[in-house]
């Protein structure tokens, strides 16, 4: 999944850039950045829709598409399409400020609700469990409170992030390649004690893995000097992946440290 996504990536990047320098979907580029990334005034942005379909197809592929994987897959999917809708604002209007704040934090509660119906339906745990001191806190009905600060905290802190060639993308994948490799361990776990691996640890391994190729083909094209930049579409997407994997993993309070340059 993850050579698939970096190949698609790869492959189809230059085309894609070209489609959008055509379009003149340029980046606004904000007033408080550094002086020098006035000449990037222009640079093809939207380049996270590149990552979106990159990881999508590997991984809708690969996976048993168990409902945590899918979750996850939703989250980062629904974060995207906010960070699309603030990037075409700002290309709308030709500057730098897109969708207003309250609105973005309306549709991340919503995808927050969504998320929330699922995991009840399904009996998911509420109870937060502390590294170090190995205890678990129950939070009831706090925890869906919880989960809305983690989607909007992950994806809004990937979106600020972002901003010089590379760094979202860079950061991004050293976290997520964490969350990959903590549930691959957990599936080859599952190997050693039942001959089988489990499903869901493996197709979010697999969902992770996809993420990390797709970003590494997008971080070919938006290395020093950027050819194309992510914008909000890519950054809530990444950011939004995070928030779900440490939701479905059950390792909330681990995100501050995996997560914790996004902090």
């Amino acid at each position: 999944a993850g050579v698939l996504s970096m190949v698609i990536s790869i492959v189809a990047g230059p085309k894609f850039i070209d489609f959008l320098r055509r379009n003149e979907f340029g980046q606004q580029i904000r007033e408080e950045g550094p002086q020098g990334h006035v000449v990037k005034q222009g640079t093809p942005a939207m380049g996270g829709l590149l990552i979106m379909i990159a990881m999508a197809l590997p991984f809708l592929i690969f996976s048993e598409r168990t409902l945590p994987a899918l979750t996850a897959f939703f989250v980062m999917l629904g974060c995207a399409a906010i960070g699309f809708v603030d990037d075409w604002t700002k290309i709308a209007r030709r500057r730098s400020l897109g969708l207003a704040g309250r609105w973005k934090l309306l549709w991340l509660a919503g995808i927050t609700a969504i998320v929330a119906l699922v995991v009840s339906d399904r009996g998911f745990d509420t109870d937060v469990y502390v590294p170090l001191a190995d205890l678990e806190v129950p939070l009831s009905y706090a925890w869906y409170v919880l989960v809305f600060f983690i989607i909007a905290g992950a994806a809004n802190g990937v979106n600020l992030t972002d901003g010089i060639d590379g760094l979202a993308a860079g950061t991004s994948i050293i976290a997520i390649l964490t969350y990959t490799a903590m549930s691959l361990v957990a599936a080859l776990a599952s190997v050693r004690a039942t001959g089988r691996a489990d499903p869901i640890d493996l197709d979010l391994a697999i969902l992770g893995a996809a993420i990390i190729g797709a970003s590494i083909g997008f971080l070919w094209y938006n290395a020093f000097p950027a050819q194309v930049f992510m914008g909000d579409t890519g950054s809530m997407g990444l950011g939004g992946a995070l928030a779900a994997f440490a939701i479905m993993t059950k390792t909330e309070l681990l995100l501050i440290l995996i997560g914790g340059i996004f902090l």
